[in-house]
């Protein structure tokens, strides 16, 4: 009989607990709160502006309410996410909003009715991610949206002809 992965089982008789110098006091695993979700394609420049974001966050220290992910171009990974009941989730994108490349903004979408002018034919994209359709795609799915900021930055280009994987030095600076 053949069964993926490791399973222990111990009868309670086998369970020897700790003495009490070593047992941890009130030490409560607290449910993250707050999403922080960087998102964007690194291959498409200032795309990438989300992805480098989070990973910059990820290399500091957070309470254990916080939940800091690079989520990339994985909409259908984050719309599952979406779905653990978050308090607060924070987009990190790079968005055209008509600003001078790196103007740093923050912009809250109404759930109720997510930018109505977008079809919503795609929901997922194997090569990209639109916030929007992954809003809809939550909510579709019955998630407990609560509230969702998107910090998103100005971008000087999407890729094409000079695409890589360097973003410009607005966005860094940002």
């Amino acid at each position: 009989l053949r069964q993926p992965g490791h399973r222990f089982f111990f009868d309670a008789s086998e369970v020897e607990p700790l003495p009490p110098d070593q047992q941890r006091r009130n030490n409560v695993v607290k449910t993250p709160t707050i999403l922080v979700a960087g998102i964007g394609n690194i291959f498409l420049r200032d795309d990438g502006f989300g992805v480098e974001v989070a990973q910059q966050l990820s290399r500091r220290s957070f309470p254990a309410t916080v939940r800091v992910t690079d989520f990339g171009i994985r909409g259908l990974d984050l719309a599952y996410a979406l779905q653990d009941g978050y308090e607060t989730t924070i987009l990190i994108d790079a968005f055209p909003y008509r600003q001078p490349p790196g103007t740093v903004y923050v912009v809250e979408p109404d759930l109720a009715n997510p930018d109505p002018s977008l079809g919503q034919a795609n929901f997922v994209e194997p090569h990209a991610m639109n916030p929007v359709n992954v809003l809809r795609m939550a909510a579709a799915m019955h998630g407990p949206l609560k509230r969702v900021l998107l910090v998103g930055c100005e971008p000087a280009t999407f890729g094409g002809s000079d695409s890589g994987t360097k973003a410009h030095l607005p966005l860094f600076a940002a």
